[in-house]
């Protein structure tokens, strides 16, 4: 057991899993906040088809469909570059937590509605990926929250732009 704790925490000390992660989330997200962002009508479009938050007042849904693509943005860069790792991930965890059972509910939603065998369910859920299979999806999502608690817990403060500014 000692062996297997000493192994993992050197590999976090060298900073390599971190970074790694680092880069796969940041990259995902400044993407998919770009592609929310280059269409922000139909972002709005697809907010709107789940419910979630209010039709009236209108500035609730425009300013969810305006915020959050730059929030997904500026978290992506942040951990790219190694800068405010911590909160950019505790916003990503947040809004993994949030955004992927809204995305379960809606698939339920359709097998009941349609009778469509949940796993062949698709739809464009909004996250700036297109249409996919749902249960591929909720799939991705878990992973991304599991890469996302990695580096939460993670010590390391190598490769880090931070730590050239310190």
């Amino acid at each position: 057991m000692a062996v297997s704790k000493s192994i993992i925490r050197r590999a976090d000390e060298s900073g390599v899993p971190l970074l790694l992660v680092r880069l796969v989330l940041g990259g995902l997200f400044i993407y998919m906040g770009a592609m929310k962002i280059a269409d922000p009508v139909d972002f709005l479009r697809m907010i709107r088809a789940y419910g979630i938050a209010p039709e009236t007042p209108p500035y609730l849904l425009n300013g969810i469909a305006i915020v959050l693509p730059w929030l997904e943005v500026v978290c992506g860069i942040a951990l790219v570059l190694g800068l405010w790792v911590r909160g950019a991930t505790a916003l990503i965890v947040i809004m993994l937590l949030a955004f992927t059972p809204v995305v379960l509910m809606r698939a339920l939603q359709i097998h009941s509605a349609e009778g469509t065998p949940f796993f062949k369910i698709t739809f464009d859920c909004g996250c700036g990926t297109g249409v996919e299979i749902i249960w591929i999806k909720l799939c991705k999502n878990t992973g991304l929250f599991l890469l996302s608690v990695l580096a939460l817990l993670s010590r390391s403060r190598r490769f880090r732009l931070t730590a050239l500014i310190a």
